[in-house]
């Protein structure tokens, strides 16, 4: 907004295949509106695309670089068929509720087929169309010297079972695809002579990065994956899919109820370590819009249809603008979550 001072920020990007599309309404949004300005993004999987292509926009364009070029990886995206290009047909889409049977068809032979063979047999050569989109819209030399926004990118080592972070400075196409390596899909992918699986295991994201490595102590938390429900999942489906969410949320919950531990004791003067002072002056703010993502099966992270991704950037650019109007002027003065009420206290 014209005349308004902006408000240093760093942003934590959560993965969740498609449902990054949500994250991109909220950078959308967040550059249209102008009012932060964001210094780094830590981020895992289809965050650390957004993270990357936001990045390389920004410095080449400024926001309304970043903005064209996030809407030109996702529409390449949608490009790609594989590997459900069967089930995408416009024959399909006439088919009442045909999306809904459409995307738990695709869980299903995901699954039936993680259970009889792995990627090393089903695609020996370690085909990636992903990665063939990632390296048209991103020239990773020179994300290099991208030195206006940080970036903390998260992948999981296989041998080790530790979080790695990738920064601009040594980034790769094959960082990023690591970052987001589901290992029922892909084969590891190799890095210097370690093999690495999707960040989220161990960090979706890592927080720590923003806490040491910059001199911002706003963090705002984009989730995509819900991180409470009303309802006991009952059906084999639903029992899955509350399960990807747990798995992919326990390393994130782990880091803010850490950070909010530090904090609880701070605050009742039992440490005063100046690392210390460093957490306890963190605000936290999230976008969590969990009502978003409740009605959506796990198989719907791997629908790339265009309209099913819009629907997404659309609820994701509503939730940035209900957020921000909401939250602006805690931003450089409190956090907007209660890290002892959501994390800590039982």
């Amino acid at each position: 907004m014209a005349g308004t001072k902006t408000k240093p920020i760093n942003l934590a990007l959560q993965g969740g295949g498609a449902h990054g599309a949500f994250t991109w309404g909220v950078l959308d949004y967040l550059l249209e509106d102008g009012r932060l300005d964001i210094k780094a993004l830590t981020a895992t999987s289809a965050g650390a695309m957004n993270a990357v292509v936001f990045s390389y926009g920004f410095h080449n364009g400024g926001p309304e670089g970043a903005r064209e070029k996030l809407e030109s990886f996702w529409w390449n995206v949608s490009r790609i068929k594989e590997p459900f290009g069967a089930l995408n047909t416009h024959f399909f889409d006439q088919i009442p509720f045909f999306h809904q049977i459409e995307q738990w068809m695709q869980m299903m032979i995901l699954e039936m087929t993680s259970l009889t063979a792995s990627p090393y047999q089903l695609n020996p050569l370690g085909l990636n169309p992903l990665k063939d989109v990632l390296t048209r819209e991103i020239d990773f030399d020179e994300i290099h010297s991208c030195d206006l926004i940080k970036l903390f990118i998260s992948a999981t080592n296989v041998q080790t079972g530790k979080v790695k972070i990738f920064t601009q400075d040594c980034l790769t196409a094959d960082k990023v695809m690591a970052s987001a390596c589901l290992p029922q899909i892909y084969q590891a992918v190799e890095i210097d002579g370690e093999f690495f699986w999707d960040g989220g295991y161990m960090g979706n994201p890592s927080l720590w990065p923003l806490f040491y490595e910059t001199d911002v102590e706003d963090v705002l938390v984009v989730h995509i994956n819900p991180i409470t429900r009303e309802k006991v999942p009952h059906s084999a489906s639903e029992i899955a899919n509350r399960i990807n969410e747990i798995t992919f949320n326990s390393a994130l919950l782990k880091e803010m109820r850490a950070v909010a531990f530090v904090q609880k004791l701070t605050e009742e003067g039992w440490l005063n370590d100046d690392h210390v002072g460093q957490l306890s002056d963190i605000r936290f703010h999230s976008i969590r819009a969990e009502h978003v993502f409740e009605p959506l099966s796990m198989g719907s992270k791997y629908d790339t249809g265009w309209d099913f991704l819009t629907s997404l950037r659309d609820q994701g650019r509503l939730e940035a603008e209900k957020w921000i109007n909401a939250n602006y002027g805690s931003i450089g003065k409190k956090s907007t979550v209660d890290l002892r009420a959501e994390f800590l206290d039982v």
